[in-house]
């Protein structure tokens, strides 16, 4: 099986690549648009600035190139982000892919709780093949400041301050805010869901 990793300026790629190394899987991280054409899956993590990544991306057509791929295509916390339709950190136009807009979380001052959400929470509503067998509220790992609103793609939520989409999902498509890669054993039954697609 290939599996690419889109490659932009946006971190996180190498936690996610030793993640399926422990599968067995040795990915590619390429921004080349055939590469990612023609792998079996493809993972578009990220940890970053939106607007900076989204004019990376469509300065080298990934953004024409990401929203055209047919293969399962799996967006992880930036990535996601960059996905929905808008987003307010930079107030950048996204993929939109997903119909929903990113917001920016209550400041601390207003709402009382830390921002970044920075840790440990649980999954509500799990619905759809990636959390197949998964017990009925997963904990998973969290590290952001902006949150996708619920909307028609939404497949889990979490509450940190208000509810926001911990997961979506629409057609070949799926997507988490959270890091699969650093969620223990929930997280890495996640991933090898996706895998198994």
């Amino acid at each position: 099986m290939k599996i690419a990793i889109v490659q932009y300026n946006a971190g996180n790629t190498r936690s996610v690549q030793y993640a399926l190394q422990r599968f067995g899987i040795t990915p590619a991280i390429t921004a080349d648009p055939e590469e990612l054409r023609v792998a079996d899956k493809v993972i578009f993590p990220g940890v970053g600035e939106a607007s900076s990544a989204m004019k990376f991306l469509r300065e080298h057509q990934l953004d024409l190139v990401i929203k055209d791929l047919k293969q399962p295509v799996l967006g992880i916390c930036l990535g996601m982000q960059l996905m929905c339709n808008h987003s307010e950190e930079g107030n950048v136009e996204g993929l939109g892919i997903f119909s929903n807009n990113v917001k920016r979380f209550p400041s601390q001052e207003n709402s009382g709780y830390k921002v970044p959400h920075m840790g440990w929470n649980t999954l509500r509503g799990c619905r759809g093949v990636l959390f197949e067998g998964l017990p009925e509220a997963p904990f998973v790992y969290y590290v952001h400041s902006f949150y996708a609103e619920i909307g028609e793609a939404t497949v889990a939520t979490t509450d940190y301050i208000l509810p926001f989409s911990a997961a979506l999902q629409k057609d070949n498509f799926y997507a988490l805010q959270f890091h699969p890669e650093k969620s223990g054993v929930d997280g890495e039954l996640i991933m090898r869901n996706f895998l198994d697609l």
